[in-house]
């Protein structure tokens, strides 16, 4: 199928999920600043009113969750009589946390496979399979239609916290889908913004103005000003733009529906562009492959495109508990490689080195929450963990490597 439109969604950090993740995020960033060695899987759940932590943790680092957690609502916009049933100051937090099971850690801290030559040898923190994937749709590398998603839910949240539009509030839902020929994008079809707002706007309150005036804020203010680098724009005549498909959007956030951390892996991810394994990120420390195996793989994905090996890239990998070395590795690039895709998996073995904690050192998980100020998960758990040209992540620094597999690739051109 080579002409289709492809959609992908991204969500405010005002939504319900994305406050668990964020809360979620802090307390890793929190516990990994004062102990590098924290073990980590930390859940958030909230409701009208309510946040619960809960979840296993192993840390020496002594953590006041309840003002964090506090902090961090806080900082999202939910506060005053504007937080619509969810108030920082107000809501409930109950702590409910656990150590992690000692089977587990006796796996992760000693690898099965530990005659080979990784020094500190850790095994992986469950079994699983994760995906990574590049393209050269944009210059991040990532497909367009997640790309511009996460582009107006950014755009969205900014005029809201600068004030720019005062009548929104914290959450809020985007959508973009994109038409393409023979298999490139050639066009923006639809745009849907759906956004928190206050029941009346400068003394409106009839429910269609409200949204027509809605609309028209958008299109300004958010819409033109987040595409307006972009090759392929949107029209004001030519796009299709939905805002608040059902009318209004007042009651919003954890008072409308409730939230949980992991609930918007493919918003995290690649927008349905590419295939997931299943795991979440938030919440867990980087002996979790679901995390940092994820990391890799797209770091694995992105040297690809960049090395022009590939147009497009998707990465497998799979672990077991307590294994380090990945149980296998599958790339596939869709008809679109230099190399064949056997050559192209040598490649990754050759130059690639897989084991949980060689893709801890590599990325140095461990240690950048504290050389990041205290915060760094936190931010990668709103708007995407890839393509972030806003954050300075390090499985996105791709040059070095796709130097080495260009050098790499010669002997098979």
């Amino acid at each position: 199928m080579s002409d289709f439109i492809f959609t992908s969604e991204s969500v405010t950090e005002g939504h319900p999920d994305k406050i668990c993740d964020q809360i979620s995020d802090a307390v890793l960033d929190a516990l990994l600043t004062e102990d590098p060695d924290s073990r980590v899987a930390c859940e958030t759940v909230v409701n009208t009113g309510l946040c619960l932590l809960t979840g296993e943790i192993t840390s020496k680092a002594k953590i006041d969750y309840i003002k964090l957690v506090r902090n961090v609502i806080k900082t999202i916009g939910y506060e005053s009589s504007r937080a619509g049933g969810f108030d920082a100051n107000s809501c409930a937090v109950l702590v409910a946390l656990d150590e992690q099971s000692p089977d587990i850690s006796q796996g992760v801290d000693e690898a099965d496979d530990i005659n080979d030559d990784l020094e500190n040898n850790t095994g992986a923190g469950d079994q699983g399979i994760m995906f990574g994937y590049a393209c050269d749709e944009t210059p991040e590398m990532m497909p367009l239609p997640i790309s511009l998603a996460h582009r107006l839910a950014r755009q969205l949240a900014k005029v809201r916290h600068e004030k720019v539009l005062d009548y929104l509030l914290p959450d809020g839902k985007t959508q973009v889908s994109i038409d393409y020929k023979a298999g490139a994008p050639i066009s923006i079809n639809t745009i849907l913004i759906s956004t928190q707002h206050i029941a009346e706007i400068d003394g409106i309150t009839n429910e269609e103005e409200i949204r027509k005036r809605i609309k028209e804020d958008l299109w300004t203010n958010v819409v033109l000003p987040a595409t307006e680098d972009l090759s392929i724009k949107p029209t004001y005549n030519g796009t299709r733009f939905l805002v608040n498909p059902t009318g209004k959007f007042v009651v919003g956030g954890p008072q409308g529906d409730a939230g949980l951390t992991g609930r918007k892996i493919i918003v995290d991810t690649y927008g349905g562009y590419a295939r997931h394994g299943g795991g979440a990120f938030s919440g867990k420390d980087p002996t979790k492959v679901d995390r940092s195996a994820a990391y890799a793989a797209r770091y694995v994905a992105k040297s690809i495109i960049k090395s022009k090996l590939a147009k497009k890239a998707e990465v497998q990998l799979s672990y077991a508990i307590g294994v380090a070395k990945p149980i296998s590795i599958l790339v596939e690039t869709f008809g679109t490689s230099t190399i064949s895709e056997s050559n192209l998996t040598n490649l990754i073995k050759n130059n690639f080195d897989l084991r949980p904690e060689a893709i801890i050192k590599e990325f140095d998980l461990r240690n950048l929450p504290k050389r990041m100020g205290g915060e760094f998960f936190r931010k990668t758990a709103s708007y995407g963990h890839f393509g972030r040209n806003d954050l300075n992540l390090p499985w996105e620094n791709v040059d070095q490597k796709a130097k080495q597999l260009i050098d790499a690739s010669k002997e098979f051109l």
